[in-house]
C-alpha cells in the first residue's frame, strides 16, 4: 500500500471515530438539527468555510483552471460574493426569524411565511437538487482514489459515502460543526504546502507563462462573469448554509463567522485556478480535467507533501458532503416526515428517522455519483435548481410583505421550469449570456412581480 492511500485510509477512520465520539453528546433533535443554537463565531466560520471548500472549489475549480485559466477564479470567488450578502443582510434576519419561531429548517421558515404547499414544493426540489451536489462531491473523492491507487473511481465514491454517512448520522450539525474544525485545519495546511511547491516545480520546467485564453479573467461566459448568476443566488439562500446559521448564538456570530468565511473564499479562489494551469503544464492532454488536481498532488510534489495535499482535498470533499447530507436529512425527516407523515412523532422518533435518512441519502448519492461521472456538471445542476427555486421566496419573503403563497409557488415553478427547459434544450449551454440559471432566475422574478399585482396576499410575516 502506498503512502498516499495509507494516509487517506487512516484519516478517514479518524474522522469516523471523532464523529462517533462527539455524537454521544446528542440528546435530541435540537442538537442534531441546530446544535442547540449554541455555535459561536469560530465554529460558525470553520463549519461554513469547510462546507464551502468542497469538490467544486478544489477538484472542479482546478479542472476549470486546467481548461480555461484565470477565469476559474469566478467559481469560488462567486461563492465568496454570495457569502458577503449572506453574512450582512440575509443571514442575521433569518437567524432572528429562526430563534423567534423555533425554526429548525428552511422548510419551517417557508411554511411559517407562506404555508404547507410552499414548504412541500421547496423540500421536493431541494431533495432532488441535493442528491446531485452530493454525487459531485463523492465523484471527486473517486477521482482522488483513482489517481492515488489506480482503482476505479466508484471505489472512492463508496469510501467517501461510508465516511460521511457514519460521522454525520452520529450527530448531525453538532458532530459536523466540530469535525469541520479538523477538516479545515487539514485543508489550510495541505494547500499552504502544495501551492508554493507546485509553483516551484513549474518554474523549474520553464515557468508559468499564460496563453491569451488563460489570461482572460473578465470573460463573459462560464467560468467568468456568467458564473455569478449560477453561484451567487444559491450561496445567499442555500438551505444547508442557512440551517447552519439557525444554529448561531446571535447576530454577531453570523456577521463575523460568515463574513470571515466570505473572505476566505475570495482569497482561496485563486489557488485552484493556479493549480489547474500548473497541472496543464505538467500533464497536458488529460482524458478528464477532473483528474488534474489529484495527478498534480501525487506525481509532481514530494510524497509526504502530496499526501497531506490529498488529505486536504479529501477533507474538502467530505466536509462539503456532510453539509449536503445535512440538507437531505433535514428535508426528509423534518419537512416531510414530521410535517406530513407523522405530525405526532416525538423528538426521539424524529431523531431516529433523521439518522436512517442520512444512511439512505448517502447510499443514493453514492449511486448517482457513479452514474454521473463529473464534478462540475453535477454541481451546476444543483446550484441552478437552488437559485431559481428559493431565491425569490426567501429574499422576497423577508423584505416584501405583500409576497403571497401563490406568488412564491408561481415563482418557484416558473424558475425551475424555464431553467430545466433551457438546460435540456441546449444541452446545458444556454443562449450566450442567457444561461439556464440566468433565464430561470429572470422568470422567477418576473412571475413574482406579476403576482404582486394579480394575487392578493394570503399570509404575511
Amino acid at each position: 500500500m502506498n503512502l498516499h492511500l495509507t494516509i487517506l485510509i487512516f484519516y478517514s477512520l479518524a474522522l469516523m471515530a471523532l464523529g462517533l465520539w462527539i455524537g454521544r453528546r446528542v440528546r435530541g433533535a435540537s442538537d442534531f438539527f441546530v446544535a442547540g443554537r449554541g455555535l459561536g463565531a469560530g465554529l460558525m466560520f470553520s463549519t461554513m468555510l469547510a462546507a464551502n471548500i468542497g469538490a467544486g472549489s478544489t477538484v472542479g475549480a482546478t479542472a476549470l483552471g486546467y481548461a480555461n485559466g484565470l477565469s476559474a477564479w469566478w467559481w469560488v470567488g462567486s461563492a465568496g460574493i454570495g457569502s458577503i450578502v449572506l453574512a450582512f443582510w440575509i443571514g442575521p434576519v433569518m437567524r432572528r426569524q429562526a430563534e423567534a419561531h423555533s425554526l429548525r429548517t428552511v422548510g419551517d421558515y417557508l411554511e411559517q411565511r407562506y404555508g404547507a404547499s410552499v414548504r412541500a414544493l421547496a423540500a421536493s426540489i431541494l431533495w432532488i437538487g441535493s442528491l446531485f451536489i452530493l454525487a459531485g462531491q463523492l465523484w471527486a473523492m473517486g477521482s482522488i482514489i483513482n489517481a492515488v491507487a489506480g482503482l476505479p473511481p466508484w471505489i472512492g465514491c463508496v469510501i467517501g459515502g461510508v465516511v460521511i454517512t457514519v460521522y454525520f448520522a452520529a450527530g448531525g450539525l453538532l458532530t459536523s460543526a466540530r469535525v469541520n474544525v479538523v477538516q479545515l485545519a487539514v485543508k489550510i495546511v495541505g494547500f499552504s504546502l502544495a501551492l508554493p511547491l507546485a509553483i516551484a516545480a513549474v518554474d523549474r520546467a520553464g515557468g508559468l507563462i499564460l496563453t491569451t485564453q488563460e489570461a482572460e479573467f473578465w470573460r463573459s461566459g462560464s467560468p467568468g462573469l456568467a458564473t455569478l448568476a449560477i453561484i451567487v443566488p444559491p450561496f445567499i439562500v442555500s438551505p444547508g448554509l442557512l440551517q447552519k446559521i439557525f444554529g448561531a448564538r446571535d447576530d454577531r456570530t453570523v456577521r463575523v463567522g460568515v463574513g470571515l468565511n466570505a473572505l476566505g473564499l475570495l482569497l482561496f479562489a485563486i489557488v485552484p485556478a493556479l493549480l489547474g494551469m500548473i497541472a496543464r503544464r505538467q500533464f497536458p492532454g488529460l482524458a478528464s480535467a477532473d483528474s488534474a488536481l489529484p495527478m498534480l498532488l501525487v506525481h509532481s510534489l514530494p510524497p509526504l507533501v502530496g499526501a497531506v495535499g490529498l488529505a486536504a482535498v479529501f477533507s474538502a470533499e467530505i466536509s462539503a458532503s456532510d453539509a449536503i447530507l445535512f440538507m437531505l436529512t433535514t428535508s426528509l425527516s423534518q419537512d416531510f416526515y414530521q410535517r406530513f407523515v407523522n405530525p405526532a412523532a416525538d423528538d426521539r422518533r424524529v431523531l431516529r428517522v433523521a439518522r436512517w435518512t442520512a444512511v439512505a441519502s448517502g447510499t443514493l448519492g453514492t449511486l448517482l455519483a457513479i452514474a454521473l461521472g463529473s464534478v462540475v456538471n453535477a454541481l451546476t445542476i444543483f446550484y441552478t435548481l437552488i437559485g431559481v427555486s428559493l431565491f425569490v421566496p426567501i429574499v422576497a419573503g423577508l423584505y416584501v410583505r405583500r409576497t403571497s403563497s401563490a406568488g412564491a409557488l408561481i415563482s418557484m415553478v416558473a424558475g425551475v421550469s424555464v431553467a430545466l427547459g433551457l438546460h435540456v434544450g441546449t444541452s446545458g449551454r444556454g443562449w450566450g449570456a442567457l444561461t439556464p440559471a440566468v433565464a430561470g432566475l429572470a422568470a422567477a422574478v418576473a412571475l413574482w412581480v406579476v403576482s404582486l399585482a394579480a394575487v392578493p396576499n394570503t399570509k404575511s410575516s
